[in-house]
């Protein structure tokens, strides 16, 4: 109840654009008393939002974080008559992936789907499975039996079978916040003798989910996909985009979750 809160009190309040728009009312309302502070407050916030609603602003937040990891080196996937590659694995015993969000009752497949980040990561980690041939396992709950919502990691089960041609050997559909991914995926594997994974989610959340695992006890090889911020940056990059105030808003929630892991170690 106490995480719900606080993830909730992190989306609405502390997240761009909200708190920036808070930002900006609280400036008018102290430019009455103090001119100068309020308007200081108002301009800041209001310059603060066009610059992170560019691609250009966005890397100012999310290079750094995408910094505190690296991708797994890449080899070439073997062909059909070819054993599994296993230099990938760094001596893994499992591949972890973590759910992100999903899309419910999409209306082309009749069933919840997966969104466009949790497509990426489930991409990556059938290519690895394909890669190495280790099992997988993947995480995520947050299902609504009364909505007829599905866990998340059931979803995303279907999707690896269904259409990635990859087997899942865990499931672990109770999952609400990226701690419990890691709690409850490490008492699944260790059970199975699983001490060492490799771990898929996107760049900017491998430092939070990789210290969570590691706190529950596992080994972790980052493997990391979604990098957004690589690449020279061109002009278009400066001109305000939906998408970059998104990449904004992910990159801010992943900066306040690691210093809230930090707070609580």
């Amino acid at each position: 109840m106490f995480a719900s809160f606080t993830t909730s009190i992190a989306h609405f309040v502390l997240l761009p654009p909200l708190s920036l728009f808070l930002a900006m009312l609280t400036g008018w309302l102290l430019q009455r008393r103090w001119p100068r502070l309020g308007r200081t407050v108002m301009y800041g916030a209001s310059v603060a939002l066009i610059v992170l609603c560019t691609d250009a602003g966005a890397r100012l937040l999310v290079r750094p974080l995408e910094s505190l990891t690296a991708p797994l080196a890449a080899y070439a996937a073997p062909g059909p008559e070819s054993p599994p590659d296993t230099r990938p694995a760094q001596g893994a015993q499992a591949i972890v992936v973590l759910a992100a969000g999903s899309m419910e009752r999409a209306p082309e497949y009749g069933a919840d789907i997966p969104d466009t980040i949790a497509l990426a990561r489930i991409r990556y980690g059938a290519y690895l499975q394909h890669q190495t041939g280790l099992p997988l396992l993947v995480s995520g709950g947050n299902a609504d039996p009364a909505r007829k919502v599905e866990a998340k990691a059931h979803v995303m089960a279907r999707v690896l079978r269904d259409d990635f041609r990859t087997p899942v050997q865990w499931v672990e559909p109770e999952s609400a916040t990226t701690a419990e991914n890691a709690a409850f995926s490490a008492r699944m594997l260790k059970q199975a003798g699983v001490r060492r994974v490799l771990l898929v989610t996107t760049a900017m959340h491998m430092a939070r989910a990789q210290r969570a695992f590691e706190h529950a006890g596992l080994e972790v090889v980052p493997a990391p996909t979604m990098f957004q911020a690589y690449g020279p940056l061109s002009p278009l990059e400066f001109v305000p985009s939906a998408d970059a105030l998104q990449a904004s808003y992910y990159a801010s929630y992943e900066w306040i979750g690691l210093a809230w892991y930090r707070l609580n170690e």
